[in-house]
């Protein structure tokens, strides 16, 4: 039996790849509960998953809810800092890491802060995009060792927020995007009386790859050509600001899948750093901006939801092609920014949903015996469920895909009634399923008939939203893993598709990481009576937590914050529980006045219980559940 339940536990590890994509982060225990390894150590702390989903229940937190694991997040910045520096240190580049967060991959105060925190001994700084932004990091980014690098167009009073920060003694880095803000800097920074540190973003010839491969090239949004940074050089001679010129920015992606395109832009980059310092510029920073992949398929290739590279060989690269630029030409070495917010955030977040019901696809329940008169396609369906067999069953296959098809048209023209359509649908299911079992004792299937398993799936129901939660999934069709955090010691043998609670046909997901690249079904067990079902949806720590929706007016999730303990016996302690939105919120949000609807509703009831419609005790209630629900969870309670 224990042989069984560790045979399956392998088996589901590599089903849904879990090695791969949870980068150290995640395992199976042998409960066949997913768990978290702050510390990626099989002897070291260990997070039962369900241990904390038991523990939000205790404390009456419904789900759907976010679980972060902050010890995830500090791991990650230490991680990031210490390969940089250990591979310059290796190679004897003789420049510094310093690292900045950007702000918009999850701008929550609480990942800010505990990211400035675990960077603190590395002077690992902050990127913002936006004055909303930079007002953020102007509040929170109090190391003065550490950057602020602004990017994103610009106006006077994102400028103007700028040079506060450089009256404060903090090393803000404002990126030229375009040429009209280099005067504008200028101009600035002699009214206002304090010097500027100064970036200029180079617009490369080189096309990045993936989803993002618009953020470079000759057609890129933002960046300075090369003449226009030699331009702008010049209007900084005029003005005696050249020394205000520290940092040369480029940004090909914010996921990069293969490490060529990296190599490629850092070695143009490199070049044009390396001209600007030989004509007497004393540029102190070269930043290579975002695109540290993350690899949420695990398949370690160069397809969009994955990477062909580590972070050990990402760091090498980028520190190997500009040391030999630089050392080729003589001059100092640079040190080296990066922007790396997915790869610091995407783990340490994960979104656990339970599953509401079982949405199935075949129809099962409706009497299919002959009656007298009915259509002959009712018959021939018929027929085609007695002469099955082995060597048929393509033919078979065919001929009750063209009866169904035939039949749907035979509705529609009147020419067979409903009962008769139900009866061909019974059958077509019934069939498919026959059809299925024989296909498991085939020596080879057609590719046809391949997929008759995702025909047949079912759609799992789960408590929350597509549109707030994983809006990547529905947007750019990114891929995230799913599975199960529980009975992982049971072989799953539902075959499904997930289906999200909003009232759109698109809140869905109906492609999953497969052992051998992409299906549009995942497997999940079959539900137990009284017994709740968990799905996690995980890497959700990079843009998910923050460019969700409120489609259908369903708000932020409920949040948990996790932190490692290994003295307590569970190895966690909730730190802090963050309410997610209530109905009166997300009201307001779009305009709505909760305190008027209240009274509306109100009121009406009035009018009814002085009618004798409704009784006044009942009334007091009514009122009392409405305005309990105003201010209750967006979810469904179940």
């Amino acid at each position: 039996m224990l042989d069984k339940r560790k045979r399956a536990i392998n088996a589901n590890s590599e089903l849904y790849n879990v090695e791969r994509w949870s980068n150290g982060y995640f395992a199976v225990n042998e409960k066949g509960h997913l768990c978290v390894l702050p510390e990626k150590r099989p002897d070291g702390p260990t997070i039962d998953i369900m241990e904390v989903i038991e523990e939000i229940k205790s404390q009456d937190i419904p789900f759907p809810t976010v679980i972060r694991f902050h010890d995830i997040l500090r791991s990650q910045v230490r991680l990031l800092n210490l390969t940089f520096r250990q591979a310059m240190e290796e190679s004897g580049y003789k420049g510094r890491f310093i690292g900045v967060y950007p702000i918009k991959v999850n701008q929550t105060r609480e990942v800010v802060e505990e990211i400035i925190e675990a960077g603190e001994p590395f002077d690992y700084g902050l990127e913002a995009g936006s004055k909303s932004e930079l007002m953020a990091a102007l509040t929170l980014n109090e190391n003065r060792n550490a950057l602020t690098v602004l990017n994103g167009f610009k106006d006077e009073e994102y400028i103007r927020l700028a040079l506060l920060g450089r009256k404060l003694d903090r090393k803000i880095i404002i990126v030229v995007e375009n040429f009209s803000e280099i005067e504008m800097i200028i101009r600035l920074s002699l009214e206002m009386n304090v010097m500027p540190l100064i970036g200029m973003r180079a617009k490369l010839s080189v096309q990045g790859g993936g989803r993002w491969a618009g953020s470079s090239g000759d057609r890129a949004k933002f960046g300075l050509t090369c003449s226009e940074i030699l331009n702008g050089i010049s209007l900084l001679k005029r003005h005696n600001m050249t020394d205000c010129l520290t940092l040369l920015h480029f940004h090909v992606g914010s996921q990069i899948p293969d490490i060529r395109v990296l190599k490629d832009a850092v070695n143009e980059a490199g070049r044009i750093f390396a001209d600007l310092v030989l004509s007497g510029l004393n540029i102190e920073y070269f930043d290579v901006g975002g695109g540290l992949g993350v690899d949420y398929d695990g398949s370690r290739s160069s397809s969009q939801s994955s990477r062909n590279y580590s972070l050990e060989e990402y760091a090498a690269d980028i520190i190997a092609v500009l040391q030999q630029i630089c050392d080729q030409v003589n001059i100092h070495h640079p040190n080296i920014v990066s922007e790396s917010g997915r790869y610091v955030t995407a783990h340490h977040s994960c979104v656990i949903t339970n599953v509401v019901k079982i949405i199935h696809q075949t129809t099962n329940s409706f009497n299919t015996d002959k009656s007298a008169g009915e259509h002959i396609l009712v018959g021939n369906m018929r027929e085609s469920v007695s002469d099955l067999t082995m060597e048929n069953y393509q033919e078979i296959y065919n001929d009750v895909q063209q009866i169904k098809l035939d039949s749907i048209q035979a509705f529609k023209l009147g020419v067979i009634s409903m009962e008769e359509r139900a009866k061909i649908e019974t059958m077509f299911w019934k069939i498919i399923g026959q059809i299925r079992d024989v296909l498991k004792r085939a020596d080879f299937v057609p590719k046809e008939l391949q997929q008759i398993d995702e025909l047949r799936a079912s759609q799992y129901l789960c408590n929350f939203s597509v549109f707030q939660s994983a809006a990547d999934t529905w947007a750019i069709s990114q891929l995230l893993p799913i599975m199960p955090v529980i009975r992982l010691d049971e072989i799953p043998g539902e075959r499904c598709s997930i289906a999200d609670i909003t009232c759109d046909s698109d809140g869905k997901i109906d492609k999953f990481i497969a052992k051998n690249g992409y299906a549009q079904t995942l497997l999940l067990h079959a539900l137990k009576k009284d017994e709740d079902y968990y799905v996690g949806l995980f890497l959700t720590g990079a843009y998910q937590d923050v460019m969700g929706d409120m489609h259908n007016l369903f708000g932020r999730l409920n949040e948990v914050h996790v932190y490692c303990d290994d003295d307590d016996p569970s190895d966690f302690y909730i730190e802090e529980v963050i309410k997610g939105a209530s109905a009166q919120h997300v009201l307001s949000t779009m305009q709505y006045s909760p305190e008027i609807m209240a009274r509306t509703i109100k009121r009406k009831i009035d009018r009814q219980v002085h009618r004798g419609k409704i009784q006044p005790r009942e009334g007091v209630r009514l009122i009392d559940f409405f305005e309990s629900c105003l201010e209750g969870y967006t979810y469904l309670k179940f």
